[in-house]
């Protein structure tokens, strides 16, 4: 099999789940945004169609934190209801910067595009030495307090869709399972 940089970034990526409390810098930021924009999409206009909200106050994460917590502890599932009244349990792995992707309401292609445009960015943030995590957790704050959009100046007519957190790696220690592809066949 063909190895290069940009397939060995693709192995070596792991959810991040433990981060150091250093700040992510803004160009590195930029450089995660900007992959994600050249992501493949459904339409001529995805980037009037999508809206980054990028979080790095410690009180507006504890807040998503805490509202998403109470959200999961009204769920049916009981996984998520253990989730949200565990106490030393962080949505956001206390991870410095919290990114939320919005889509405008009536595009058609948002699921397919966000999951595109989130690995771009979760490959990026990889390739310059930072950890990620692509969450949705999180995102269940927006039903327990359904003026946070405005709080965090999400534009009217777009709601958040996925999300994911992004810092510095606590520990670099990378263990890359190897996969099998016994589930591959081609037909010729």
């Amino acid at each position: 099999m063909n190895e290069n940089e940009t397939i060995r970034i693709i192995k070596q990526r792991r959810s991040t789940r433990r981060f150091s409390e250093k700040q992510v810098s803004e160009d590195d930021l930029n450089t995660i945004i900007n992959a994600g924009l050249y992501a493949p999409n459904g339409g001529t206009d995805f980037e009037k169609n999508v809206y980054f909200t990028i979080i790095q106050n410690e009180n507006i994460l504890n807040k998503i934190n805490s509202l998403a917590k109470e959200a999961a502890g009204q769920s049916s599932f009981e996984w998520l209801k253990d989730l949200g009244s565990n106490e030393q349990f962080n949505c956001l792995y206390n991870a410095p910067t919290f990114i939320i992707i919005s889509v405008k309401k009536q595009s058609e292609s948002a699921v397919y595009d966000c999951s595109a445009l989130t690995q771009n960015m979760l490959l990026a943030a990889e390739s310059v030495g930072l950890g990620s995590c692509w969450l949705y957790f999180p995102l269940q704050a927006f039903d327990k307090d359904m003026g946070l959009v405005k709080e965090l100046k999400i534009p009217q007519g777009f709601k958040p869709i996925t999300s994911m957190v992004i810092g510095y790696k606590e520990d670099d220690e990378i263990n890359v399972p190897e996969r099998k592809t016994e589930n591959v066949r081609y037909i010729k």
